[in-house]
């Protein structure tokens, strides 16, 4: 194979192993800024982008250590087999290369940010968090729900934090319990369409402790967001800088989408809530719907 080739051969490779398309969760850093009103503002949205890009490395330089350390078993399995480095298409030297380059970049990065030092506290807390969960607590029962929970929590705040956004108590109680919510709905898909083969913490879980679990989770979210809908605090969803109306009415699609996710995820077929929300075209009208009422009640 030529040289340029084999280059554009090993930068295809290291675009996979870095799993680009799930940087789609780090969109999360832009929900309190963006409920906030304050979006738009120029110092928010360049924290905004900068804290975005800082997560996107460092959380693409933890998916290639995970990837190493997977190496062997991925090599067995009928699906991961495939990825980059199980596959030998990005060899181990390059891979941990990789790692550390991407990691170093999200560690300066925000150097960017006017007073960084909470929204360093929220990368180091979410790097000792995922590497803790890729090498010692994957499959530590319940553990690992709190572990990826987090993940989904230290991306939200670390969103207000980069900008220096205050947050409401109920922000914080959706988006911990929302995450728990997408994290337990997702094993119990799992658990019911393909069973512990792919994931060896779900021989630890029943349905019915995930049914609990998927229960509470829901009931706090939807309590939780009604009441942060509700609070005309400064840092309420209806405070005096928000139009009111459509602030409030945005609880019936949440509620309303819950239901579907927690129907879906625990149907025969065992449908994610990734799943639901990139095939269900009802579940994407009503996160469409949400969005036009919050945006309409923020920045109308």
């Amino acid at each position: 194979m030529s040289g340029p080739g084999k280059s554009r051969g090993t930068i295809r490779a290291l675009a996979s192993a870095m799993r680009i398309p799930q940087w789609v969760k780090n969109g999360l850093l832009v929900v309190a800024p963006g409920a906030s009103g304050t979006l738009f503002h120029r110092s928010v949205l360049a924290n905004t982008v900068v804290a975005f890009a800082a997560f996107c490395c460092l959380s693409s330089s933890v998916y290639i250590l995970n990837d190493l350390r997977d190496v062997e078993s991925d090599r067995t399995h009928p699906t991961k087999r495939y990825r980059a480095i199980a596959a030998g298409q990005l060899s181990r030297a390059r891979a941990l290369g990789a790692a550390a380059v991407l990691a170093t970049i999200a560690l300066l990065l925000p150097l960017l940010i006017n007073r960084p030092g909470g929204f360093y506290l929220i990368l180091v807390l979410y790097l000792v968090e995922t590497l803790s969960y890729v090498f010692w607590l994957k499959n530590t029962v319940i553990v690992e729900l709190g572990l990826v929970t987090s993940g989904f929590f230290l991306r939200s705040y670390g969103g207000a934090v980069a900008s220096h956004i205050p947050v409401s108590t109920w922000f914080l109680i959706v988006v911990t319990f929302g995450a728990l919510f997408l994290v337990v709905g997702k094993r119990s898909a799992e658990l019911r369409h393909v069973g512990a083969t792919n994931r060896a913490v779900l021989s630890e879980y029943t349905s019915e402790f995930l049914h609990s679990a998927l229960t509470m989770s829901a009931t706090v979210v939807v309590t939780a967001y009604c009441l942060w809908a509700i609070d005309t605090s400064s840092t309420g969803l209806s405070s005096i800088k928000h139009v009111v109306i459509p602030v409030r009415l945005s609880m019936v699609p949440v509620v309303l989408a819950i239901l579907f996710i927690m129907r879906g995820a625990e149907s025969s077929d065992g449908e994610s809530p990734e799943d639901l929300l990139l095939k269900n075209r009802t579940v994407q009208v009503l996160a469409v719907v949400w969005l036009a009422l919050i945006v309409g009640g923020t920045y109308a």
